[in-house]
């Protein structure tokens, strides 16, 4: 069994009926879990609103560093973050790449962060562009011993996968891993040790091949696993079983549902 360890269900273009089926859709491939990750903490009540039918999806809440119009000071965010359906902090991080001009405050938000995480003891969901060395520096810095967490959707090289699975830290690849351009990010997926590994879709956005263009869904892991599988030279169960154990490892609040048995 799959999970999708990071997705954006409140930002799929669906309706409560489509999103449903998107799910059922997922689960019928092998998906057994969702995590739907939060880039606001004003619209996290929303989000968490709109999978709180489902028991297989587990929420976090941040705010996403190029969503800084909807920072929130430390106090806030510590108080939404102990919500008991949270079982994650972000994802924050640091994105130079399309936002260099609020470099300071997405500094000072990726620090608010990294103390949540501290306090509360939830891991930490990371996004990371063009600032791999200030990443690992801040986290360094600010991380007391025993906080985890993940570099998400993954595209820096592998000594930055390195020195964050250093800290502790686990890797999670999406489907970028399967566009041809990402040779580098390839070999990344290769070397990185199997037990710190992750998959994820971040969908509505990066869809693997062969749906490139279209917009993505959780379902579509199943591709993202089964390319890393023949990139590594081991079967797509194996695959599975180790990203799947591994997210309950990192994610210890998720709540592993049990499937239920298909006609």
């Amino acid at each position: 069994m799959f999970v999708d360890s990071h997705c954006h269900l409140d930002r799929l273009d669906k309706s409560p009926e489509a999103l449903r089926d998107t799910l059922e859709f997922a689960r019928r491939r092998g998906v057994e879990h969702f995590l739907c990750v939060s880039v606001s903490v004003k619209d996290y009540p929303a989000m968490a609103e709109t999978v709180a039918e489902f028991n297989d999806v587990s929420v976090s809440c941040g705010v996403h560093p190029l969503h800084q119009e909807d920072a929130c000071d430390y106090n806030d965010l510590l108080t939404a973050a102990r919500d008991e359906k949270v079982v994650a902090i972000g994802e924050t991080g640091l994105d130079y790449y399309y936002s260099a001009d609020t470099r300071d405050v997405q500094i000072q938000s990726f620090i608010d962060h990294i103390r949540v995480a501290n306090e509360t003891g939830k891991p930490l969901i990371i996004h990371t562009r063009d600032a791999r060395q200030e990443t690992i520096d801040l986290l360094k810095a600010h991380l007391v011993p025993g906080t985890q967490g993940v570099l998400h959707c993954f595209t820096e090289d592998l000594a930055m996968a390195q020195a964050a699975i250093e800290l502790g830290f686990y890797i999670s690849l999406s489907g970028i891993v399967t566009f041809k351009s990402a040779t580098e990010l390839q070999e990344v997926a290769k070397a990185v040790p199997l037990d710190r590994l992750l998959i994820e879709t971040d969908s509505p956005w990066l869809a693997p091949v062969p749906y490139r263009g279209k917009q993505n869904q959780p379902g579509y892991v199943v591709e993202v696993a089964e390319f890393i599988a023949k990139l590594r030279g081991i079967s797509t169960k194996q695959l599975a079983e180790a990203t799947t154990s591994n997210f309950y490892r990192l994610f210890s609040l998720a709540k592993r549902v049990e499937a239920k048995a298909t006609a």
